[in-house]
Formats: C-alpha cells, sequence, structure tokens
C-alpha cells in the first residue's frame, strides 16, 4: 500500500515536502508508517511517537491501515 503522507509546519521543513509517498505492505500499522518516516527523516526531527491522524482522527501506533487512508503526522502545537 502506498499513502501520501501529509506533513505539517516543522515536519514539512524537515522534509523538504508537504506530503511524502510511504509504501508498506498490506496490514500495516501506524507505528509502520512512523518507523519508514523516521528513517527518511534527514534532520532527527521526527520524535519516536509523533502526533499522527488517519481521516482525521488521533490514531495510536497500533492501528491498522488500509487502502485510501488520509494519514497526517502534526507537529506539536502550543498556544494561549
Amino acid at each position: 500500500m502506498t499513502f501520501d503522507v501529509l506533513l505539517f509546519a516543522s515536519y514539512a521543513d524537515a522534509f523538504g515536502a508537504r506530503s511524502i509517498l510511504v509504501t508498506v505492505p498490506a496490514g500495516s500499522r501506524v507505528a509502520d508508517i512512523v518507523r519508514v518516516l523516521r528513517g527518511l527523516d534527514p534532520d532527527g526531527a521526527l520524535p519516536e511517537r509523533p502526533l499522527v491522524a488517519v481521516n482525521h482522527r488521533y490514531a495510536k501506533g497500533d492501528q491498522e491501515l488500509h487502502e485510501g487512508d488520509e494519514i497526517a503526522v502534526i507537529p506539536p502545537v502550543a498556544g494561549g
């Protein structure tokens, strides 16, 4: 399965793109996507467990992925 993983703010800056294609085997989970991204991370900007959303809902690492899922990796935000 291939996913166009959306990257925001500092993650987009670190990867030099607003999205990146990630290919994983069928039956993969969110943690597998994160593992691939960490291997491609040029600056080590991606933490061990970044915040990930699948189809606009926050997802845990063990969530199984399905063809057509929208995946976004969201950096920490602060505000007041």
